[in-house]
């Protein structure tokens, strides 16, 4: 039986979650909510409501962290774990001092706790959008996101830590084809960089059980489809109705490899591209 800590149980961590409780492993999650708390709780989750995110004090309008030392002490007793996830985002509508204290207080924890491995999910959003092909060797750091850069380097920090950069997610209830109903689309012509739910957690599980040898990874389909062709794609299998027509603008041909984790691991996708999901 094995022991996973997962940081900020979002839509895709607690799928993964899900998929540990099947493998009779235990699992320990955070949650920013209440009603989530007791979903997970019910589930045979070990939950926690906890907020890593700084918050605005209005008075002196400076940035004030959670602390972390109360859930630091709670989780000592569970570990040392054997994975744990950090799904936490570094998002664009947070200023880069909020993520600073955001990743701050996720460092002071982490570094408190024993752990055999760490992985934080980032995005490939992380590389330029430009005509070219990128894989993990891409290291022009001037033209990387910047707030996603920070987050990286913040966790990197930390030992036995290794970077998922995620591709586009999809699967379930997040069907590319409903967001462009009627509308116009300017990005038809863009290559697809997506990953489905099923891969992410498939990968994860296999990193749990096999170790990773790396420090970053793109997880991303093999097969790149132009954007429109998935729209009408999955606009067809799950009834949706089409764009109202595609405009070839912001058209640049920007392709993310997710070639070495799938050769590392010997991972066979489920869901090789995303004209399949």
């Amino acid at each position: 039986m094995k022991r996973i800590l997962i940081l900020g149980c979002g839509w895709l961590a607690e799928e993964f979650a899900h998929l540990q409780l099947k493998n009779m492993n235990q699992v320990w999650a955070t949650t920013t909510t209440e009603e989530k708390y007791h979903r997970l709780k019910n589930d045979g989750i070990f939950a926690y409501v906890h907020n890593f995110v700084g918050a605005i004090n209005k008075a002196s309008n400076t940035i004030e962290s959670n602390p972390e030392n109360i859930l630091a002490e709670s989780l000592k007793n569970f570990g040392p774990f054997d994975l744990i996830l950090t799904s936490i985002p570094a998002t664009n509508r947070n200023t880069v001092e909020e993520l600073q204290i955001r990743f701050s207080n996720v460092y002071s924890l982490l570094s408190t706790l024993e752990f055999e491995q760490h992985i934080f999910l980032s995005s490939v959003g992380i590389y330029p959008d430009m005509n070219g092909f990128f894989d993990e060797s891409y290291h022009q750091t001037t033209k990387l996101n910047p707030k996603l850069l920070m987050a990286e380097e913040a966790m990197l920090k930390l030992p036995n830590t290794h970077v998922f950069r995620l591709g586009g997610l999809f699967g379930k209830q997040r069907i590319f084809a409903k967001y462009f109903e009627d509308r116009i689309v300017q990005t038809g012509d863009q290559p697809a960089n997506f990953i489905h739910l099923e891969d992410v957690c498939g990968v994860l599980d296999q990193a749990l059980n096999k170790g990773l040898k790396e420090t970053i990874y793109n997880l991303v389909t093999p097969e790149h489809p132009l954007k429109k062709e998935v729209i009408l794609a999955s606009a067809e299998k799950y009834g949706y109705r089409k764009p109202a027509g595609f405009q070839s603008e912001n058209s640049f041909q920007k392709i993310v490899s997710g070639n070495k984790i799938a050769q590392e691991l010997n991972y066979g996708f489920k869901y090789p591209s995303p004209l399949y999901f």
